[in-house]
């Protein structure tokens, strides 16, 4: 507990010199905990230390910790991975945000899992910032039609746009098209003023290109335990 508490401080202090850097409030950033691959226990301990935000990116984990986590009052759970349509209802029944809605098929998945008096879900809009269809998101050309496709589903709010950084070119670059990206959907939503970008390697670039919610998993967790 005390190792991960100085780890959580560390990189609090980094997201926030990295905002005062770049001219902005660090109250304005939310910093999301990825668990993944470690236990519950470890987002019991997170959640004594003030966190609140937390994100898993493969279903059956993310179902798995949430119910496990259910007594944990105001946690907010965010799925950040690659959505299956058939497992649509299973991330809407635990999650508080969805960042990696990429096609009119899974946000209708979504919409359609809804059930009555279910809150709306917040979701994202994610980009491929690469040349790679096969990477996950929906290319920046399509990004506009499936904003105004996902904004006519009445149980669905977009909040805006997510990415990951390409490996093979400097972040800063790939956050700034981002950035644009942003724009695109606020012409279409105006008050979907989420980013989601940066992680451990590269959340100082995303803070300056105007991120408002940060992953940050390893740097803070710790090594992943052996997961088989």
């Amino acid at each position: 507990m005390t190792d991960l508490a100085a780890r959580l401080a560390e990189v609090d202090q980094r997201i926030a010199d990295a905002a005062r850097a770049a001219g902005r409030d660090p109250s304005e950033l939310t910093r999301i905990v990825v668990t993944k691959f470690h236990p519950v226990a470890l987002v019991e301990q997170l959640y004594r230390l003030g966190v609140r935000d937390v994100g898993e990116n493969r279903q059956q984990e993310f179902t798995r910790k949430a119910a496990d986590a259910a007594a944990l009052d105001g946690l907010r759970w965010h799925f950040i991975g690659q959505a299956q349509t058939n497992k649509a209802r299973a991330i809407r029944a635990a999650a508080s945000v969805v960042h990696s809605v990429d096609r009119p098929r899974l946000a209708d998945a979504l919409h359609g899992a809804g059930e009555p008096g279910d809150a709306v879900l917040d979701v994202l809009l994610q980009v491929n910032l690469t040349d790679d269809a096969g990477r996950g998101g929906v290319a920046p050309g399509e990004l506009e039609a499936l904003a105004a496709h996902t904004a006519a589903l009445s149980t669905l709010r977009v909040r805006g746009v997510m990415a990951v950084a390409p490996l093979d070119e400097p972040p800063a670059p790939a956050f700034e098209r981002l950035r644009r990206c942003a724009e695109t959907v606020r012409r279409v939503v105006p008050d979907a003023d989420w980013i989601s970008a940066g992680m451990t390697a590269d959340f100082a670039e995303a803070i300056a290109a105007g991120a408002t919610h940060l992953r940050i998993g390893s740097a803070i967790t710790g090594p992943r335990p052996d997961h088989g």
